[in-house]
C-alpha cells in the first residue's frame, strides 16, 4: 500500500492512477473505525482508484486542547486499510506540506450553512473544513468524493463549497454507521471510559424517540423534550438540540409539506464532545 507524505509524491501516484480509471476520494482525520471503512468500501466499488487522506487539520479546531488530545493511530489506520485492499493509496501530509508558512483558513460565504448548529458553538470551524476540504479536492481532483452523515452540516456545506468554487467532483453522503449500542461511531469515541460509552447510548435513544413525536407533534415541543430528558441524565450535558430543514439548515418555526427535517444534537459526555443527527420525516 503506498504511503504518501509529500504533494510531489503524490501527484506522480495520481498521474498514474488517472491512467486506469476513475479515482475516489476519502478525506479522514484518521483513528479510523468502521464509518470510515464504509466510506473506503463504497469508493472502492465505485472507482478505479481510492485516495485515503489521513490529515488532522489545525484550521478546524477552535479549542487547542482538542487538537491536542485528537487520537494518533497512523500505523493502526494503514493495517486496517490493508484489509480492504492493498492498493489504497494513504496520503498522510504534515501540516507544513498542506499550508506551507501560513497556517490559516479562507473565508466562504456558505449562505448560512455556517452559521447554526456547529458554526454558532464552534468558531471559524468550517473555513477551516472548507480551506482543507478545497485543498484536498484541488490536489487530487478525484471523480468522487465521500463523507459520512453523522456530520450532515459539515456535508451541505462541502456541497454549497464545491458549487461556490466550481470544483469538478461529485459529492457523496454515506449513511452513520453506528455502535451495537446505536452511539454513532466517532473517532472521539475512543475517549470514552467504558461506562460512559454505555451512557452515550442515550443520545441516539433520545433521538429515535424525538423522531416519532415528531410525526405528531411541533418542534418547539419535541426541541423541550429533548433538553427536559438530558436535564434528568446526570453523566451527559446537552449543548444543543436543533430541527432544521435539510437543505438550507433552516430551524423549523412551523412544520411545512413536502419539507424535509432532520434533528441534530450535540452533547458532552465529561469532556468528550459527542454530535449525532437523525431524519425525521
Amino acid at each position: 500500500m503506498p504511503l504518501i507524505k509529500t504533494k510531489k509524491e503524490l501527484r506522480l501516484q495520481l498521474s498514474l492512477a488517472k491512467q486506469k480509471g476513475s479515482l475516489g476520494l476519502v478525506p479522514t482525520m484518521g483513528a479510523l473505525h468502521k464509518g470510515h471503512v464504509s466510506l473506503v468500501v463504497k469508493a472502492n466499488s465505485e472507482n478505479t482508484t481510492t485516495v485515503v487522506t489521513i490529515f488532522v487539520n489545525p484550521t478546524q479546531f477552535d479549542n487547542p486542547e482538542d487538537l491536542d488530545k485528537y487520537p494518533n493511530t497512523l500505523q493502526a489506520d494503514i493495517a486496517l486499510l490493508n484489509e480492504i485492499s492493498n492498493e489504497i493509496i494513504v496520503f498522510a501530509p504534515i501540516a507544513a506540506e498542506i499550508y506551507g508558512d501560513e497556517m490559516k483558513s479562507k473565508t466562504y460565504d456558505f449562505g448560512g450553512l455556517d452559521k447554526v448548529m456547529e458554526g454558532a458553538f464552534r468558531d471559524n470551524h468550517f473555513e477551516g473544513v472548507g480551506t482543507i476540504v478545497e485543498k484536498l479536492l484541488t490536489l487530487v481532483r478525484p471523480d468522487r468524493a465521500y463523507f459520512g452523515e453523522k456530520d450532515f452540516q459539515q456535508l451541505q456545506i462541502i456541497k454549497k463549497l464545491v458549487a461556490l468554487s466550481n470544483i469538478p467532483v461529485e459529492i457523496i453522503g454515506c449513511p452513520i454507521v453506528r455502535e451495537a449500542s446505536g452511539l454513532a461511531m466517532s473517532s472521539r469515541n475512543q475517549r470514552l471510559s467504558s461506562s460512559l460509552r454505555k451512557e452515550a447510548a442515550f443520545i441516539y435513544e433520545t433521538l429515535l424517540t424525538a423522531k416519532f413525536l415528531f410525526g405528531t407533534k411541533s418542534a418547539k415541543i419535541v426541541t423541550e423534550w429533548v433538553a427536559d430528558q438530558f436535564e434528568k441524565n446526570t453523566n451527559l450535558e446537552l449543548e444543543y438540540f436543533t430541527i432544521t430543514d435539510i437543505e438550507k439548515l433552516r430551524p423549523v418555526q412551523r412544520k411545512r409539506p413536502n419539507t424535509k427535517y432532520r434533528g441534530f444534537i450535540a452533547v458532552y459526555a465529561k469532556d468528550v464532545r459527542l454530535i449525532d443527527n437523525i431524519a425525521l420525516n
